[in-house]
């Protein structure tokens, strides 16, 4: 591997991108603004802003779903504005570190190859290193160790929970719930209960504020959207308790998807996650209460990461730093 070397981390909802030497470089919304079939409009945070709002002869779109790439085209469109604005306009011959979720198909896999190889990239070698074992060196965790750790990456649209040892992934489960899910719920239930309709972005701030995972708070605040029965804007007073309603289901999921990885461990590493507890990542892992909510069903112990939307691209950028951590990725053959 060469001495220029990028590491991307493609979110549901946002990529970022490390630079060896420059640290991360870029954290934008993975959101593309097109009109007609390839004039894009904007990408990235400029592009967030006008989902909901734009014109009907510009698409908004958001290119990757579940973690895995739903439309390469306009995936393409976006990564090649990124990289311009990484390398002010002139995009430089590097290496590429992509992380990828676990399970998933090889078909799709090469897709993240393919990207990268049909971009303005100019890439001289893409390789791939599997996102549990990124995010782990992210959080810090020693995974050279025999000793087991159990995480769990709470994306957008997906929650990957893993069984880390001895620099690999003894066991691992990949759930389509994440973040977006409880938005819906929430956007559902405001409708049920106020007649109101609200978008995406709403439903995600409510979800922030009022988002309990156990024992909500006596707390409301209000929001706009437009009524169901007038047609007209209005504004409602919506509570902690009905949005803590709301994403308990997918909470739930989650934590019967940590309980049946549990089920399926080996018993050494069950004494290893006794000691360590389960490791919490992911954007949405700061859902007030979650900790207690997780221990409360898990018996273990939960340690929340700080800085837990940037696990993955942290410990891209572990490895880009350390040539002796290249031995976790494979590479792509052309």
């Amino acid at each position: 591997m060469g001495k220029k070397i990028v590491g991307i981390d493609f979110g549901t909802n946002a990529v970022k991108i490390y630079k060896k030497g420059a640290g991360i470089a870029m954290n934008e919304k993975n959101v593309i603004a097109i009109k007609g079939k390839k004039k894009v409009v904007a990408t990235g945070n400029d592009a967030y802003v006008m989902l909901g709002k734009a014109p009907e002869q510009i698409e908004v779109t958001k290119p990757i779903r579940n973690g895995v790439i739903a439309d390469i085209g306009k995936m393409q469109l976006l990564l090649d504005s990124l990289l311009e604005q990484l390398y002010n306009g002139k995009v430089k011959s590097s290496d590429y570190l992509i992380a990828v979720p676990m399970d998933i198909t090889e078909v799709e896999k090469r897709a993240f190859f393919d990207l990268i190889q049909r971009s303005n990239a100019k890439s001289k070698n893409v390789f791939i290193v599997e996102k549990p074992l990124a995010s782990a060196l992210g959080m810090d965790i020693d995974i050279e160790s025999t000793r087991g750790a159990l995480c769990v990456d709470i994306g957008a649209d997906t929650t990957e929970v893993a069984i880390i040892s001895m620099e690999g992934i003894v066991l691992s489960k990949l759930i389509p719930i994440g973040g977006y899910k409880m938005d819906q719920l929430i956007t559902s239930s405001v409708r049920r209960k106020h007649n109101l309709v609200i978008g995406d972005k709403t439903a995600e701030n409510v979800k922030k504020e009022l988002g309990f995972a156990c024992n909500p708070e006596n707390v409301s605040m209000r929001i706009f959207g437009r009524d169901l029965v007038s047609g007209l804007p209005s504004e409602v007073n919506v509570s902690s308790e009905l949005v803590s309603d709301a994403i308990h289901e997918p909470l739930g999921s989650i934590v019967s998807a940590i309980r049946l990885i549990l089920e399926r461990t080996p018993p050494e590493i069950s004494a290893d996650i006794v000691n360590g507890g389960v490791y919490i990542t992911g954007g949405s892992a700061h859902i007030k209460h979650l900790a207690e909510f997780i221990k409360d069903e898990t018996r273990l112990d939960v340690n929340i990461v700080e800085d837990s939307e940037m696990s993955v691209v942290n410990g891209l950028g572990k490895i880009a730093e350390n040539r002796k951590l290249l031995r976790l990725t494979s590479a792509v053959k052309r």
